[in-house]
């Protein structure tokens, strides 16, 4: 048998998962778009210490919206599982979940369009 089997496949899924978490936090479009996300649920968390009418909670509408194509499979959950009487932290957690997901995608398209621009060469004048 070969010893290095294992080590090499550790090595793979370790440059995986570091290709993930590159796509999904360390390039510009992701890192902007989750800035957004955060900066959003910071306001709504914020919200109860100013305000204390009755449409202070309508303010997590905005992290909900800004995380919306991930986040609808995240509320039908909620709506199935506890009847619309979902807790908070299904939600909040839901947010978090579904914005990492769409950094994700967001990563992926980024990488994929700067992969094609780079494959066209460079232009340059005629002679």
């Amino acid at each position: 048998m070969n010893s290095t089997r294992p080590n090499n496949a550790r090595t793979r899924r370790s440059d995986r998962m570091r290709t993930v978490v590159r796509l999904a936090l360390a390039n510009r479009v992701s890192a902007v778009y989750l800035t957004v996300v955060g900066g959003a649920m910071a306001v709504a968390a914020a919200q109860p210490l100013f305000a204390s009418g009755p449409d202070a909670s309508l303010v997590w509408v905005w992290p909900a919206l800004f995380t919306f194509p991930a986040f609808g499979f995240v509320a039908w959950l909620g709506e199935a599982g506890w009847g619309g009487d979902a807790p908070a932290w299904f939600f909040v957690g839901g947010i978090v979940l579904s914005a990492l997901v769409q950094s994700l995608a967001l990563g992926a398209v980024w990488r994929a369009l700067r992969g094609r621009r780079g494959n066209r060469g460079h232009l340059t004048a005629a002679h």
